[in-house]
């Protein structure tokens, strides 16, 4: 067996590390996607909207098909660390990889998330969301600025022995000098010219890169796009040619 040239490595340590947001509302509408990305992303993400509409048999699925395709289970727990740790171990049989739950209730909270995934899950501390900018925070009651929160959540996921975090790229150059150790997944993430939609602090794979992210979340350049495959294969290019 050959080796594989040094592009072809860089190629596919970048595809590793773009996952596609699958912001679609049911199963059909995924597994679409995942054939359609299979080879080309490394990793989907499913969110609320698909499994509130379909259930963990979404992820059963995809994970039977396309076993090349990780998961990434964005449902942003956030309750009492009983009822977290309930759900934590319903999640844990399903296959997926990451599964993301909100920072804000501390080190003590997120420890309890960390011991119930038992390593058969990745737990990501959510720090904040990417919609929010300064003044979303301060409507929010926090009296420190967006930098700050992620910068102190970061600490907490360190403490609690979280695999990563997810920030926005703004703050991600910052999380890497707090806890560099960690994985630092950036959602928000807009090719060059791309429109910002509802995001509010947005970075370009590149630069994200370049400031230590581990994994970008894309959804709609790609799955909006009229070839899923080519967007998704020129954004590996550029996170490629950034590391």
């Amino acid at each position: 067996m050959t080796a594989q040239a040094p592009a072809q490595v860089a190629l596919e340590t970048a595809r590793q590390r773009l996952i596609v947001a699958l912001d679609v509302p049911d199963a059909a509408a995924a597994l679409a996607a995942a054939r359609a990305l299979e080879g080309h992303v490394g990793m989907l993400k499913i969110g609320l909207e698909l499994f509130v509409a379909e259930g963990p048999a979404v992820v059963r699925a995809i994970r039977e098909r396309h076993p090349a395709l990780e998961i990434f289970l964005d449902l942003k727990l956030h309750d009492i660390p009983n009822t977290m740790r309930g759900a934590i171990r319903s999640a844990r049989e399903l296959g997926a990889r990451f599964l993301t739950v909100h920072a804000g209730s501390g080190a003590e909270h997120l420890r309890a998330c960390v011991e119930e995934a038992a390593g058969a899950l990745e737990i990501l501390a959510v720090t904040v969301l990417t919609s929010q900018d300064a003044q979303a925070c301060r409507e929010a009651g926090h009296t420190r600025a967006p930098e700050e929160l992620v910068a102190m959540r970061a600490a907490c996921a360190r403490e609690a022995g979280c695999a990563g975090v997810v920030c926005s790229g703004q703050e991600v150059a910052r999380v890497h000098e707090v806890a560099p150790s960690l994985l630092k997944v950036v959602p928000g993430i807009r090719p060059a010219g791309a429109a910002a939609d509802d995001q509010r602090r947005v970075m370009t794979p590149a630069r994200a890169i370049a400031s230590h992210a581990s994994h970008l979340v894309i959804g709609r350049p790609i799955m909006q796009a009229a070839d899923r495959q080519a967007a998704a294969d020129a954004i590996v290019r550029e996170i490629a040619g950034a590391l």
